[in-house]
């Protein structure tokens, strides 16, 4: 049976919106860009934890299938929403850089946080190494499309008209090769890529109270978006930080906020499939999916469209990450101090574009 709403709103999700009002205030009275920044930031996280839970819930009701279409659409909504606002407001570098750190975040950071943590618990996690290995297949050829533009622009010096158009048949074939894998993932080889359906959960929520939960969320998420896309100019002059690192590392952890807390959870719990799971799928379905979407979207939004003509630093930085996935998901074993070496990887990325003037 289904939790009672008074219940769920009291004990589980109510504590989560307490942050949008305190975000409105700051927002309002404050004259620091930093400060309403971070406000809309924290706020965000719990948001985006909430719209996870909403997702999952949904899924549980409606199948792996169609679950898993779910958690595809939603499960980076908060990335979406927060470029969406950025390309409204012409911050096209640091869409570009929110991508890159979304992809190589949740490979490296996430999983390794992780893996760290679910070895600490458990010295030796198994995972399902056909479907890891599916994930980096889709990744490399997200990797092979973006770098194909920048090599053909090394060659061929390209105006702007050209990149434009080459980006955009680029984006529909990545969006082709999306919808392509969620077939082949959840209807032809389900038993491959959704192995751990079975120890699901029973749901807890209402389809039309996890419904409701999903949109409010979404529609906060937005409202938070605008306040924190706005103050993001002032913030970076204040901290000191350029574009590239605030899009690649700040924006992107307080994106993916939902699948960190998700995937160590799982880890800690044991459920490594799941785990990994969320972090591969998450990168996939940002760099298949919600990049070639961003660029369609920016025909109509902003005063500067997107193309997928990456900075050589950003390409590189996604290049490595997904070679060092592929090592470590070769085996379908992981520990402790891989998950170190994960996190690792990630600082020295990190401090990389920290530099990068």
């Amino acid at each position: 049976m289904a939790e009672s709403t008074k219940r769920v709103l009291s004990r589980r999700v109510l504590p989560f919106f307490l942050l949008v009002p305190v975000s409105a205030v700051v927002w309002a009275v404050s004259s620091n860009p930093l400060a309403v920044f971070l406000s809309a930031g924290i706020a965000i996280v719990p948001l985006a934890y909430v719209m996870g839970l909403a997702t999952e819930e949904l899924g549980k009701r409606a199948g792996p299938g169609l679950g898993g279409l779910l958690n595809a659409t939603f499960g980076n909504a908060t990335e979406l929403i927060i470029a969406l606002v950025a390309l409204s407001g012409g911050l096209v570098d640091v869409v570009k850089a929110s991508i890159t750190g979304s992809i190589i975040g949740n490979i490296l950071l996430v999983l390794g946080v992780s893996m760290l943590a679910g070895g600490v618990r458990h010295p030796r996690q198994s995972f399902n190494r056909a479907a890891a290995g599916l994930q980096v297949t889709m990744l490399t050829l997200a990797v092979i499309a973006l770098v194909m533009l920048e090599l053909y622009n090394l060659f061929v010096p390209a105006p702007a008209p050209t990149v434009e158009r080459m980006s955009i048949l680029i984006a529909a074939i990545l969006l082709v090769a999306y919808i392509a894998g969620l077939v082949f993932s959840f209807h032809t080889h389900r038993d491959v890529f959704n192995p751990v359906s079975a120890e699901e959960d029973p749901p807890r929520w209402s389809v039309r109270f996890a419904l409701g939960i999903l949109l409010g969320a979404t529609a906060l998420v937005g409202v938070e978006s605008e306040i924190l896309v706005g103050a993001l100019g002032g913030a970076m002059a204040t901290a000191g930080l350029s574009a590239l690192f605030a899009g690649v590392v700040v924006v992107a952890i307080i994106g993916n906020a939902a699948e960190h807390g998700a995937s160590v959870m799982m880890a800690w719990r044991n459920k490594m499939d799941l785990s990994v799971g969320i972090c591969t799928s998450s990168s996939t379905q940002i760099a298949l999916f919600v990049a070639p979407l961003l660029v369609f979207a920016s025909l109509f939004l902003g005063p500067t469209r997107l193309t997928l003509g990456f900075e050589p630093f950003e390409l590189v930085s996604i290049a490595l990450s997904v070679a060092v996935l592929s090592l470590i998901a070769s085996d379908g074993e992981s520990n402790w101090y891989e998950g170190a070496l994960l996190v690792m990887v990630y600082l020295i990325v990190a401090i990389g574009f920290y530099f990068h003037p």
